[in-house]
């Protein structure tokens, strides 16, 4: 027990969340002996694998979990959105997540928060403890708030994330000094302020796990050259999460979950120039290398990671597709893109979601017509120059899943069954004991 544990009185329950991004949970149940302290917490508590969200990337999962709701509430459908009666786009921060975060909820309960490397917060926020961004943040010397926090990872050499250009050498060896370098910062800096000990919630991310798994899993799972290392990186983050557990005192929870799954890529599956090809879109000239470049007879274009959008009248600028139009043409895309193969035979989409089935809120309006839902080998790419053929492979050999998805809650009293991303915030909430409105939430409490 801390001296700010002594001295802080009763004041409730708290948490210690610890994201793992993109850790399957399938990799943690069939490799017990390389995580035995995650296994530890699944026997003494509840873990499953859980439902990541539509679309399954980074930018958007992230805020989903930190509020509990979906994209058409947080505002933020991917790692680049577009402005509202525009086609110009732009990279979602911090500032454009527009549902409450978890934090902000127990900050406004009189709780204190600490916050460390969550994707999608920069910059960082004054209405918290502290608080480092993560992913898409340029440097710790803007990313960390207040002067104590930056000065202390400034001191420690903190990397906010690894070079994942490194990722792209066929030696990966640098790749994978790089990776174990970042995680071990990262380890430093979440042990040095949970042994602090002055928060009721600490909130952080390890994000290397993503890198790796983008780079190294298909050697996981097909017996690669790289399997080896890639199960002792997992060891690390397994022992990491087993010292951060055991130094935890008795009032805390400690909850583990990723944003999302993994699965090995076979192909990289350019959509824009499959909608090219099909008559869907075109472009004004030759040097196209933004969606603001289609021409005016696109009828549709495609953003990461598969989200479609029609080229509509009143919505588009130089919109092509009557209103009174929309439901056809629609479903004529849908119907085109489920029966779409990819050179092995098996159909790209394992199903294609319809805006209305996946988003609901007041930040709708810039949400998709269509979102494909890959199958796994499959990862979904929507560049406007390069891609002269839809098929093509790259430098990552993994890829982001919808499914398996990992949650681990160190409470008896928890229930991982039938769980999505939605459920994390309000079940962060009641181990706190945090008043909340259920009607709040996308997702429910599992305690």
């Amino acid at each position: 027990m801390g001296l700010f544990d002594r001295l802080r009185g009763d004041e409730g329950p708290r948490v210690a969340f610890v994201g793992i991004d993109g850790v399957p949970y399938s990799l943690i149940a069939d490799n017990p002996d390389t995580f035995e302290n995650l296994t530890a917490i699944a026997e003494a508590g509840a873990a499953g694998a859980i439902d990541s969200i539509v679309p399954p990337e980074s930018s958007a999962c992230w805020p989903a979990l930190t509020t509990g709701v979906n994209p058409g509430e947080t505002g933020v459908y991917g790692f680049q959105d577009r402005e509202v009666d525009s086609y110009e786009t732009y990279v979602p921060m911090g500032r454009d997540v527009q549902a409450t975060r978890v934090w902000n909820r127990v900050t406004d309960a009189g709780r204190e928060a600490t916050v460390m490397n969550v994707p999608v917060t920069f910059p960082p926020q004054r209405n918290v403890q502290r608080m480092v961004s993560g992913f898409l943040s340029p440097g710790v010397d803007k990313a960390a708030y207040p002067d104590e926090l930056r000065e202390h990872l400034e001191g420690m050499d903190y990397k906010i994330d690894v070079n994942a250009k490194l990722g792209h050498d066929e030696d990966k060896a640098e790749f994978i000094a790089d990776a174990h370098e970042t995680l071990e910062k990262r380890f430093e800096a979440f042990s040095h302020y949970v042994e602090q000990d002055d928060w009721d919630l600490f909130f952080g991310v390890f994000m290397t796990t993503d890198r790796v798994n983008h780079f190294l899993f298909r050697d996981y799972e097909r017996d690669g050259e790289y399997r080896e290392e890639f199960l002792e990186f997992y060891s690390t983050v397994d022992d990491y999460l087993g010292r951060l557990r055991d130094s935890l005192p008795e009032d805390v929870t400690m909850v583990v979950a990723s944003d999302h799954g993994f699965t090995s890529l076979d192909y990289e599956v350019h959509f824009n120039e499959w909608l090219r090809q099909e008559g869907w879109l075109s472009y004004a000239d030759d040097d196209h290398e933004e969606l603001a470049d289609i021409a005016d007879d696109t009828r549709a274009y495609s953003l990461i990671p598969g989200r479609f959008y029609l080229n509509l009248e009143g919505r588009e600028p130089r919109g092509s597709v009557p209103a009174d139009e929309y439901d056809d043409v629609r479903a004529e895309l849908k119907a085109d893109l489920e029966a779409l193969e990819g050179p092995d035979g098996t159909p790209v989409a394992d199903r294609v979601e319809t805006r209305e089935s996946a988003f609901r809120g007041a930040h709708d309006d810039i949400a998709p017509d269509l979102v494909v839902i890959p199958n796994h080998g499959f990862d979904l790419k929507a560049g406007f120059k390069g891609a002269t053929e839809v098929f093509d492979t790259g430098p990552r050999n993994g890829m982001h899943s919808f499914g398996n998805a990992s949650l681990f809650v160190d409470d008896p009293d928890a229930t991982v069954e039938n769980v999505d991303l939605y459920d994390v915030a309000p079940t962060v909430l009641d181990l706190m004991d945090v008043d909340y409105e259920r009607s709040e939430f996308d997702g429910a409490s599992l305690v």
